[in-house]
């Protein structure tokens, strides 16, 4: 899974966001760091329903413009919770050879 359907999922997973408000939730989460452009995130949403792991909660008219929101599915959570497992794995491992590098170099860093 890449870092972009990561956190767009991140966003959908603590309630039904417009894309909007996934762009800011995003930005908000890491700091600035990644910033969603509408051309990516609404390609990436239209993937993420076709695929089954978000699907859309409800429509409003907000100024004349159509607002829609969008909420994980089952299928998303359970593919979220599986990437940050291996994420986590992953963490896990770095932290255990960088513990290890500084045991084996005497807290030395090169």
């Amino acid at each position: 899974m890449n870092e972009p359907t990561f956190l767009i999922l991140t966003a959908l997973a603590g309630e039904p966001m417009h894309g909007y408000a996934v762009t800011e939730d995003v930005e908000h989460m890491t700091g600035g760091r990644v910033r969603l452009r509408a051309g990516t995130l609404y390609a990436a949403l239209d993937r993420l329903r076709g695929e089954g792991l978000i699907e859309v909660d409800r429509e409003e008219v907000v100024q004349s413009r159509l607002r829609r929101y969008y909420r994980l599915t089952g299928a998303g959570e359970r593919s979220l919770e599986a990437e940050t497992a291996r994420l986590r794995a992953q963490a896990t491992l770095a932290e255990g050879r960088l513990r290890a590098r500084r045991t084996d170099f005497g807290g030395a860093t090169a």
